[in-house]
């Protein structure tokens, strides 16, 4: 698979200093594509690149660049040429899955690479740009988790352009208002002006490169807890890079976010509980509840209109559930629930509570409602269920690292503000659909203009901005059609195969469709929960509970696997959930019965 995923891939979008450029045919346009100047012309992903004395293919530097699991050590340079001109791009490396290419060239952006370079070995490329092509982005890339590769003697040959020239692009001026907002543990949100003139910004942490986007604003992973950091900002276009913003410093909050899984059990259990409504699994009290259950999330709080963003909860009306709890008994039963170790969640959404976060009104109504449910009964957090068409990505959405589409980067916003009000004991939780997270591996970004669905993928920008914060991911590996998995095989429900194949998605990491170097990172095993329906009554992809232990066999000790082999063991996974506590009950307690003899609980 790899190689199939390799020689699909470009290098991310980035620009870079443009040097002064020869207007000689054939001139070397490249700047210091020998690296004799260590990276001056030169910007390297998460300070991946640096300029070393050995190996060398000449003079006396050469390139190194470590890939990282989240990134490819692109390392790469923006270059002003002619329009309708034809260009010859070449450089020699060594390493392992190394990539030469270009993009921006107005016409067919071009790349080549080597599955394997032992010694210095020659790529090279040709182009010709687009009738208003000024510029191109010249890149070297490896590939994620792979050893460093070197590069050396990069060239760019063909018509200088023309920077002296009427018209020509001027570097943008610095970026103001640079402003730290929600923080975390681990994480930063940053956000400033727009600059007139900037086709993407980049992120400076403690002086080196952080990262590069397109909008105003960015989240910055992968921090420390309980450090301080001081962030810039810069702003590119086709002739440069902008001098840098004033400075923010901003400390991230002590223990890590997510830490409400730090107080689950090892492994545990989640299910829902139909608090709100009644079906036909009948109805179960919250004292009912038996102790198998170490997370029950109360389904559902739901939305006054699906844009209002206003959510609202109350208990089955008595004419439906004739046993239903007092408000005052109700109440008592969560605290009873927490002083024996459990969690206890409001669940929004569900399939018929479709909700829409279109606007920063229905943002802040959302953030205001749920906190309001939140501290009536005393809960320990948040489970999100957008179901539908709660969550879709507009045309163009394309970059899950930067999503654009408002009910996404709403959604982000909410959640944002939730966590931080509530701190570090705050529990979060997703149950997103498969079509939702796994169908990103093929069609993110492609929408219904491109004949997908624009449901495929739409949480994987929720899930990656909140993944510091996340305290389990459980997909709902049900209802579900057929997905393909990492063998690029597709998979059907009825079998472990199917759960084994999504969930390994998820602990492995996955490249995204629509940006064939956007990497996906993987969850850490203890975010992880498998959703599995309780009883064939609970929804299409039921599997006996001799299939459920083939699945936690395969995934957690790497035996008893099927067709499918998964890219690794995860004895930390977090555990099972599954609709619902109330169908289990229906179906004499099954489902919760065997989770416990299996982990001996």
């Amino acid at each position: 698979m790899r190689a199939l995923l390799l020689t699909a891939a470009l290098a991310a979008g980035g620009l870079a200093a443009v040097g002064p450029a020869s207007h000689a045919a054939g001139a070397e346009l490249a700047r210091n594509g020998g690296f004799e100047s260590g990276l001056d012309g030169w910007s390297c992903a998460e300070g991946s690149g640096t300029a070393v004395d050995s190996p060398v293919r000449s003079g006396t530097s050469a390139l190194k660049a470590v890939p990282g699991g989240g990134h490819n050590a692109e390392c790469r340079q923006t270059v002003t040429v002619r329009p309708d001109s034809t260009y010859t791009l070449s450089a020699w490396v060594r390493g392992s899955y190394v990539y030469l290419g270009a993009k921006g060239t107005g016409t067919t952006d071009v790349s080549t690479w080597t599955p394997s370079a032992a010694s210095w070995t020659r790529l090279s490329t040709t182009f010709t740009t687009g009738p208003d092509t000024t510029s191109v982005t010249v890149h070297l890339h490896g590939w994620y988790g792979t050893p460093a590769y070197h590069a050396d003697d990069l060239s760019l040959t063909g018509p200088g352009g023309d920077p002296g020239g009427p018209g020509d692009p001027q570097p943008p001026a610095a970026p103001t208002g640079l402003t730290a907002g929600a923080t975390t543990s681990t994480s930063v949100s940053l956000s400033w002006d727009a600059v007139d003139g900037a086709t993407g910004y980049r992120v400076h942490r403690d002086g080196a490169e952080a990262g590069e986007v397109t909008g105003t604003s960015t989240t910055v992973t992968g921090l420390s807890p309980a450090t301080s950091y001081t962030f810039q900002v810069t702003a590119v276009n086709s002739a440069g890079e902008s001098a840098r913003s004033a400075t923010v410093t901003t400390t991230t909050r002590d223990g890590g976010g997510g830490d409400g899984g730090a107080a689950l059990p090892e492994h545990a259990l989640v299910g829902y509980l139909h608090a709100s409504f009644a079906n036909g699994s009948g109805s179960t009290r919250m004292a009912d509840v038996p102790d198998s259950w170490d997370v029950i999330d109360l389904a559902f709080g739901e939305p006054t209109t699906p844009t209002s963003g206003d959510i609202r909860f109350s208990l089955c009306p008595q004419s439906e559930c004739p046993d239903v709890e007092s408000e005052a008994e109700f109440k008592a039963a969560i605290k009873a629930k927490q002083a024996a170790g459990k969690k206890v969640l409001i669940s929004i959404g569900g399939a018929n509570g479709q909700v829409r976060l279109e606007t920063a009104a229905a943002r802040d109504a959302f953030v205001s409602s749920v906190g309001a449910i939140i501290d009536e009964y005393g809960l320990d957090g948040l489970d999100i269920d957008f179901e539908g068409h709660s969550l879709s990505l507009d045309e163009g959405d394309t970059d899950f690292r930067n999503p654009t589409t408002p009910v996404i980067v709403n959604l982000i916003s909410a959640l944002e503000t939730l966590t931080a009000r509530y701190g570090e004991d705050f529990v979060l939780t997703m149950a997103p659909e498969t079509f939702f997270v796994q169908l990103g591996y093929q069609f993110y970004g492609s929408g219904e203009w491109g004949g997908q669905d624009p449901r495929a993928g739409a949480y994987l920008p929720v899930i990656h901005a909140l993944r510091d914060d996340l305290t389990l991911l459980h997909v709902q590996n049900y209802n579900s059609g057929p997905i393909m998995g990492l063998d690029d095989r597709h998979h059907t429900m009825g079998s472990a195969d199917f759960p084994v194949a999504m969930t390994d998605m998820l602990l492995t990491g996955f490249p995204v469709a629509g940006d064939q170097d956007a990497f996906f990172p993987p969850l850490r095993p203890d975010q992880v929960a498998i959703g599995l329906p309780a009883s064939v009554n609970a929804g299409n992809g039921h599997i006996a509970p001799a299939e459920v232990d083939r699945t936690l066999n395969c995934l957690t000790r790497g035996t008893d696997c099927g067709s499918y082999a998964p890219h690794g063991t995860w004895p930390g996974l977090r555990g099972l959930m599954t609709w619902s506590v109330n169908w289990d009950e229906f179906n004499g307690r099954e489902f919760s019965r065997n989770f416990d003899a299996y982990y001996g609980r």
